[in-house]
């Protein structure tokens, strides 16, 4: 077991990081999320005089979500600390880093369960027309950003996996792509003819101008010929949906959303929705059943003459 006569120097935090980077394979993304819970979680049991992660009980635990409670947390940030704080001590529990689990009976408030915002059909055709037309300038950022917007659109994929997207990857022939999603796992994602036409304009006329020595496989480069940056991608979405009427401001996780809520409503089965967009779980996927419930609610009450 390991001594720790403080929470300063946190040696079992450095082994948790060692354990989600290498042995879970979870994101930079998502090992930083944990790591800042923890140490706000360390940052209270410091405060609070605990000595130790082996002095730490139950009641520690729950006083420290009470304070985020109290202050104003939201319940999916309640929910996200407290399962952060549980699979910590599962973990060191399990290894002998601690000699209890003081949050193997630590239960996280329900979420309440909000429906995501989601493009109509024909603001997303706006919103592509948009990149379209921005395009005939044959601008190679331009031509870069409408293929990636189709890509988005057509497949659901996430920004992290279209960036990490290789000229390779595609299969322009059958219109399919090869996707690594969380967790390393490899899945074979279909996109449709406009999308082909985009990355297609974009690989003939646009890539080989922004192409420097170190560009490499990457089938997106930013302005300066490295892979692009998923902080550019948020910001060409963000900007496109601003000129977009009456478009919400979603970001490309809406029109992942948006994608896998019309294929719902256009009949696809949640199944193989669940498998494009990479969910480990069904229940993920049927949120976009839901969804599409509701905008049928919706309409059927505006539109119906015996509504």
């Amino acid at each position: 077991m390991i001594n720790e006569s403080t929470l300063t120097d946190r040696p079992v935090m450095a082994g948790y990081e060692r354990h989600l980077r290498s042995e879970r394979g979870r994101s930079p993304h998502t090992v930083r999320g944990y790591l800042a819970d923890l140490r706000d979680l360390a940052d209270y049991l410091d405060g609070a005089g605990v000595g130790s992660w082996d002095d730490v009980g139950l009641a520690d635990l729950r006083s420290w979500l009470a304070g985020l409670d109290a202050t104003g947390a939201s319940r999916a940030t309640l929910a996200r600390r407290s399962a952060a704080a549980r699979g910590f001590f599962a973990w060191a529990f399990r290894t002998g880093a601690l000699s209890h689990n003081p949050a193997q009976r630590l239960v996280a408030p329900k979420r309440i369960k909000t429906l995501p915002d989601v493009l109509r059909q024909d603001q997303a055709a706006a919103l592509l027309d948009l990149a379209a037309v921005a395009a005939d300038d044959s601008d190679p950022v331009h031509l870069r950003d409408r293929a990636m917007l189709e890509l988005l659109y057509a497949s659901g994929i996430r920004v992290a996996e279209l960036v990490g997207l290789d000229v390779d990857d595609l299969d322009r022939s059958d219109l399919v792509m090869r996707v690594v999603g969380k967790g390393d796992k490899e899945r074979t994602v279909p996109f449709g003819r406009p999308g082909l036409d985009a990355v297609e304009t974009w690989l003939q006329v646009g890539r080989p101008r922004l192409v420097v020595a170190g560009s490499g496989p990457a089938l997106f480069l930013g302005a300066r010929g490295r892979r692009v940056d998923p902080r550019v991608v948020r910001e060409v979405v963000h900007q496109l949906l601003r000129e977009t009427p009456g478009a919400p401001d979603l970001g490309p996780h809406g029109l992942r959303h948006s994608a896998a809520t019309h294929l719902v409503e256009g009949g696809a089965d949640i199944r193989l929705v669940q498998e494009l967009l990479g969910h480990a779980s069904l229940a993920t996927t049927q949120v976009y059943t839901h969804v599409s419930v509701e905008r049928l609610r919706r309409s059927f009450t505006q539109a119906h003459p015996r509504a």
